[in-house]
């Protein structure tokens, strides 16, 4: 097991957002994180890489163990070097290249030499078929490539999970297929990802794995197809049969 996730809970002002969240994640493999606004769906995600900090769960790591709620500046830092996160609002700097959003986190971060940063980099921009903006501003580039940047700036730390938050949901429609068909190559090398989404095709067809969740808990979680074939519970039932009636 690659990543063991146990008992995460979280409140903001006493309202419980997250009930004991528990998930098993496989090296290779693609976890949709789905459910309703409101679930705690980004908050799980934001408490896995310490964007926020758990009232209470433990993650077992490649074997070591972390309290979510009392981990260490030196834990948060050796757990960060494995994980990369990318953000529903891209989150580039805007008075930096495409090349230089990339590099920063190696040279400034990681303390490694301007032209091995450059060459990951690149290696990484070609990845996701943004090589030939290297010198571009994001202002000068569509959304959907600002986020191509962003899995471009994950990809070059060489995680070994990459934690997705929404990161179609920003998009105009007609943008969402160029980063969708991103990350189904990244499952496709076989990237370890927990993606939050609202982009059922993805869910279905590229995860193997589903976590449904509603009202702070995980209502349901298994196989994908399993999920959207044969839900076992009713929300989950529910959920379905609300996203095929959206479509009609």
């Amino acid at each position: 097991m690659m990543l063991e996730i146990r008992n995460v809970r979280k409140s903001f002002d006493g309202l419980a957002v997250l009930e004991g969240i528990d998930l098993d994640v496989e090296r290779k493999d693609v976890v949709a994180i789905l459910g309703p606004s409101g679930s705690g769906k980004t908050t799980f995600l934001r408490c896995l890489n310490f964007l926020e900090r758990a009232d209470e769960g433990t993650i077992v790591f490649d074997g070591e163990s972390f309290d979510l709620n009392r981990a260490s500046k030196s834990d948060i830092a050796r757990i960060r070097k494995k994980t990369a996160f990318v953000f529903q609002n891209y989150n580039l700097f805007l008075n930096k290249t495409v090349l230089q959003n990339v590099t920063l986190g190696l040279t400034a971060g990681a303390g490694m030499k301007k032209s091995e940063a450059d060459r990951i980099a690149i290696e990484s921009l070609e990845h996701v078929g943004m090589a030939d903006k290297l010198r571009s501003y994001p202002s000068q580039l569509s959304g959907g490539q600002q986020q191509r940047v962003a899995i471009a700036r994950a990809l070059a730390t060489r995680p070994e999970i990459i934690y997705f938050d929404e990161p179609t949901s920003a998009l105009d429609p007609e943008l969402i297929g160029e980063v969708l068909a991103v990350m189904k190559q990244l499952a496709m090398d076989g990237m370890t990802m927990l993606v939050v989404t609202h982009e059922m095709d993805f869910a279905r067809n590229v995860s193997n794995k589903v976590m449904f969740m509603a009202g702070s808990k995980v209502i349901e979680s298994g196989p994908s197809r399993e999920f959207f074939e044969n839900p076992k519970e009713e929300r989950s039932r529910e959920f379905i049969r609300a996203i095929q009636q959206a479509r009609e």
